[in-house]
């Protein structure tokens, strides 16, 4: 794709990397098949290959955001299945947050979206605030018909029950079980802590089990990728992962940094390239994200051990989206999976989202609900006793659409090599 900025553009670091993805393009289409939104709706301005357009045009000639450029950015998953199609190699990931970055500072959203948006972005990434609001959202739910059209979605995704916070969240270190093989860093994130802290909880179990020794690192939390991805500032949050977890690089070491949210994960390998320009964190970052690996990567580097307990159960395999396109982890799951003594089985159309993708399902219901329903529908279709995931964000979205108990990786690998079984499984 040819571009036209000007050197006095290219001068910007965000604006230079986006006029060498923007002239990767070749205008193929390929994008179009997979991307979710163009399935659904049909229409080019919500394929990869029409925002990109919409990009190259705003920036390239400078302009504020347009209701008609924010609308469609709006409506794109960052699912990154284009990336995954993609021959030329385009680097949608980068393009699209740049432009959200330039809308939220050139456009004005209407106050009811800035509100919602604002409301998000300070809430969730924050696990106290986050769960008084899920217990707030509780009490409110009996009363959705009269709040706000905005704020039903938030209601209807709240559980029914907040669990307790987890001891295992709190900054320590967990010994390894027997002969220590690695020691790891595992990032217990915000949401997913106040949603399902059991699944930290395996994962912990897990590792130690397999001759980890795993810290919990003061200092870090939030992955910043809500706050990101919304246009807005996760540098803070991504600065304070890195300072902590290089104390611990420099102190005892770690030979990785464990992600088992992997929407966290894809952000935290993207450290070094939101960073590059940082003089004092440009190497940190890097490192950190060349540490950075899904727990299921690490598990099936060490190996899983023999199961002691072999259901054979029938399990679907969901491939989150930022684990199968964002970090090009396909295989490692459904191995350790069928290591672990289930029935795996592939889900048709596995490429496309469910319609979680952070805050989507929050902010576009009505096209995350569909999306929802197609993934439902075609996981059932294969008759599972359980559907597997990666991503809290998976987990949540597609348990609000079907009956099958849906659990982490991490909890089933647990459970078969001596954990304790899932509580949320039926007796």
């Amino acid at each position: 794709m040819q571009t036209r900025f000007s050197d006095a553009q290219l001068a910007d670091p965000d604006t230079a990397a986006s006029e060498k993805i923007l002239r990767a393009c070749v205008h193929c289409g390929f994008c179009t098949a997979t991307c979710p939104t163009y399935v659904l709706l049909g229409d080019e301005l919500d394929s990869p290959r029409g925002r990109i357009y919409l990009i190259k045009d705003m920036l390239e000639n400078d302009r504020p955001a347009t209701a008609q450029v924010v609308k469609h950015i709006d409506r794109c998953l960052s699912c990154l299945a284009c990336m995954s199609t993609c021959p030329s190699g385009v680097n949608y990931m980068h393009l699209v947050d740049h432009a959200r970055h330039h809308i939220e500072q050139t456009y004005v959203r209407p106050w009811p979206d800035r509100v919602l948006r604002m409301m998000i972005g300070l809430v969730l990434p924050r696990p106290g605030l986050f769960r008084l609001g899920l217990q707030a959202a509780r009490l409110g739910k009996p009363f959705a018909r009269l709040m706000p059209t905005a704020l039903r979605p938030l209601l209807a995704l709240a559980p029914a029950r907040v669990p307790p916070a987890s001891p295992t969240d709190r900054p320590q270190v967990f010994p390894a079980t027997g002969t220590r093989v690695k020691r790891v860093a595992l990032l217990t994130g915000c949401a997913q802590k106040v949603l399902a802290p059991q699944i930290n909880e395996a994962t912990i179990r897990l590792l130690t089990r397999h001759g980890c020794e795993v810290v919990v690192a003061r200092g870090a939390g939030c992955c910043g990728a809500l706050t990101h991805h919304f246009g807005q500032d996760g540098r803070t949050a991504a600065r304070a992962n890195i300072e902590a977890w290089s104390r611990e690089i420099d102190g005892a070491g770690l030979d990785a940094i464990v992600i088992n949210a992997s929407g966290c994960g894809t952000t935290v390998k993207d450290y070094g390239f939101m960073f590059r320009e940082d003089p004092a964190l440009a190497e940190p970052a890097k490192r950190v994200s060349g540490l950075t690996r899904d727990i299921t990567e690490v598990m099936d580097d060490l190996g899983l051990a023999a199961p002691t307990v072999v259901t054979g159960q029938r399990v679907a395999y969901h491939s989150a989206c930022s684990l199968q396109h964002g970090q090009q982890v396909r295989a490692e799951p459904k191995r350790l999976l069928a290591a672990a003594g289930f029935d795996v089985v592939d889900v048709p159309e596995a490429h496309l989202c469910c319609g979680s993708a952070g805050t989507y399902n929050l902010l576009q219901p009505t096209i995350a609900t569909q999306l929802r329903d197609r993934k439902v529908a075609n996981i059932e279709r294969t008759r599972p006793d359980l559907i597997a995931a990666g991503n809290i964000g998976c987990m949540t979205q597609i348990a609000s659409g079907t009956g099958v108990p849906v659990l982490h990786t991490a909890q089933l690998l647990d459970w078969a090599t001596g954990g304790p079984r899932p509580a949320s499984l039926p007796d």
